[in-house]
């Protein structure tokens, strides 16, 4: 059963143990791991990694390192995909809360399974979205 959506930094900075990620995120996906659940990650985060890569903000390795990991029906992370329900869902995060379109639409994601967003964006944080941080 999937419990949160994590946001495309919580995503890889779990997956690679970086310290940037809060002691109370992390302790959160790794209970998820072991009640047996799923934290969700958006495709869009998969797009938005391909982007930063190209853009040489992240490692090369880092697209391949989560698609191998989310592949692995062991581990906590499973993408989902970016459906019309959720872009419908998108209507409920305002682009004043959340301006920058790749983390309104994990947001909304989040919003549509009804679950918190595993972020430490300052905007999505303030905003009506559920955080956990």
């Amino acid at each position: 059963m999937i419990v949160a959506v994590a946001d495309t930094h919580t995503a890889l900075w779990y997956l690679l143990q970086n310290p940037s990620l809060s002691v109370r995120a992390r302790r959160f996906i790794d209970e998820v791991a072991s009640a047996g659940n799923e934290v969700a990650i958006s495709s869009i985060s998969l797009a938005e990694i391909v982007y930063l890569v190209e853009k040489k903000r992240l490692p090369a390795s880092a697209y391949h390192d989560l698609r191998i990991a989310v592949s692995d029906p062991d581990f906590v992370l499973e993408q989902i995909p970016f459906t019309g329900e959720i872009v419908d869902a998108m209507r409920q995060v305002t682009r004043d809360q959340v301006p920058d379109m790749p983390d309104r639409m994990i947001a909304a994601t989040a919003l549509y399974l009804g679950v918190p967003l595993i972020s430490r964006d300052g905007r999505i944080t303030t905003s009506s979205i559920e955080t956990i941080w």
